[in-house]
């Protein structure tokens, strides 16, 4: 039970047309997600499998995405190793890690069991799924995590030895289980989404995180996709060898050259989310003018058409039909 063009994708297998998905492809945007929010808070859509199956097959079902994708939340395992959360609506915590209290958040086996639900939700999803759409589940960075277990409004955050602690035997352990448990369920990909790294400096990443990031991959190898966001084409290029399933990235980088560069894996992107608020005319226009410098580059082999980071909670409905649309006649 797969997408054929997702899993030539992930192949690196030949063909004409791409597979499509976005981040946050079930949320704010859409109609059907807005009808069940009326009735539900978000943690309810999140925690109730049969809810969270249906929020994540609803655009599939209006968009014929190719890719459903778990709905659920990065920061469930920060809420799982204690740390007080609610949503209303964005994420509000009652407590941050310091060098004083830090151990008292590191249960990774109670934290563990507190994320179980993702795995029924998965279960269902998939149950529910069309047998020609793929599945994927997500976790978050580890830097991102860490970001918010300290309270990511410190723009002026440095790191120091028991932040590189709480990562390394902390959340790294816990994202691995994490990992398992949706791939056990029957995710065939796990994304995960490193967004926040445009704070962390370039050597410390070279030097410290880079590692942590082959530990994931080496640890399921062909399972993980790694979405990485604020870094250069030059710091991407250090993790391209890495043994993920495939790389995603933000409209900043050019897509066409890691098309050409890599020879294993997808590479998911990277149309700009902004543009997708632009009247329809103007989007369309965007649209060609993206395709055309894709068709530039000779191959669309491995490309996982997407935005460059989540859609944006405005976006009209009308403009995603129109994206899918241009790119499947554009390439088939």
């Amino acid at each position: 039970m797969s997408n054929m063009l997702f899993k030539n994708a992930l192949n690196r297998i030949e063909q004409k047309t791409p597979p499509i998905w976005f981040m946050r492809q079930a949320g704010r945007y859409h109609t059907h997600y807005q009808k069940l929010k009326e009735k539900y808070t978000f943690e309810q859509l999140c925690k109730n499998p049969e809810l969270s199956s249906e929020v994540a097959c609803g655009p599939v079902k209006e968009f014929d995405f190719d890719v459903a994708i778990l709905f659920s939340d990065i920061l469930f395992p920060l809420q799982g190793l204690g740390m007080p959360l609610r949503f209303k609506p964005g994420p509000i915590f009652g407590d941050f890690i310091n060098k004083n209290n830090f151990q008292q958040y590191s249960n990774v086996d109670r934290a563990i069991e507190h994320m179980e639900f993702q795995k029924t939700a998965i279960k269902i999803t998939r149950e529910q799924l069309p047998k020609s759409k793929s599945l994927v589940g997500f976790v978050g960075g580890l830097w991102t995590l860490l970001r918010f277990a300290v309270d990511k409004k410190n723009s002026f955050f440095q790191p120091k030895d028991f932040h590189f602690h709480f990562i390394s035997e902390t959340l790294l352990p816990l994202i691995k289980k994490n990992i398992q448990l949706q791939l056990d369920a029957g995710a065939e990909v796990v994304m995960i989404f490193d967004s926040g790294l445009s704070d962390l400096n370039p050597y410390l990443f070279k030097e410290k995180y880079i590692y942590l990031i082959k530990n994931l991959a080496d640890s399921f190898p062909g399972k993980l996709g790694y979405y990485i966001r604020g870094k250069s084409k030059n710091e991407i290029d250090l993790i391209s060898s890495f043994s993920f399933a495939g790389l995603g990235i933000d409209h900043h980088i050019d897509i066409t050259n890691l098309l050409s560069q890599n020879s294993k894996g997808f590479i998911q992107g990277n149309f700009d989310e902004s543009i997708m608020l632009e009247n329809i005319s103007k989007l369309s226009d965007e649209i060609h003018s993206y395709c055309d410098h894709i068709e530039k580059n000779g191959t669309i082999t491995g490309w996982v058409c997407g935005l460059g980071h989540g859609i944006n909670k405005e976006t009209p409905e009308k403009n995603v039909h129109l994206f899918i649309d241009t790119i499947r006649k554009r390439f088939k």
